[in-house]
């Protein structure tokens, strides 16, 4: 089991920027990659950035550029730095760590912060 916690949702001005947390506890070990999603009202859960167990980050096309997940590995926290926000960008941002122990994979979802742009 994992357990992941979020902070950092806030009404940022568009051009602004963001930084969210997620902190993890639990079996950490289990953890094989960790992922950012969003989703907006109305529209599917998009996935846009992941981070593997080795520290190797993939970015979708459409956040590419204007955003990066470093991560803490001593406080398991990985976090959202995102800049140059856009209209699109409002939704409900979810931390997901995807774990695989022997052949079996589980998926676990922080509780979810909202992100508002608006000028």
């Amino acid at each position: 089991q994992v357990q992941l916690v979020e902070s950092g949702g806030c009404l940022v001005q568009p051009g602004g920027s963001l930084r969210l947390s997620c902190v993890a506890s639990g079996s950490i070990y289990s953890i094989n990659y960790m992922g950012w999603y969003r989703q907006a009202p109305g529209k599917q859960r998009e996935l846009f950035a992941t981070i593997t167990s080795a520290g190797t980050t993939n970015y979708a096309d459409n956040v590419k550029g204007r955003i990066i997940i470093p991560r803490d590995t001593a406080k398991n926290t990985v976090f959202l730095q995102m800049n140059s926000l856009k209209p699109e960008d409002p939704a409900v941002y979810y931390c997901n760590a995807h774990t695989l122990v022997v052949v079996i994979p589980a998926d676990y979802w922080g509780q979810g912060t909202q992100v508002t742009v608006s000028s």
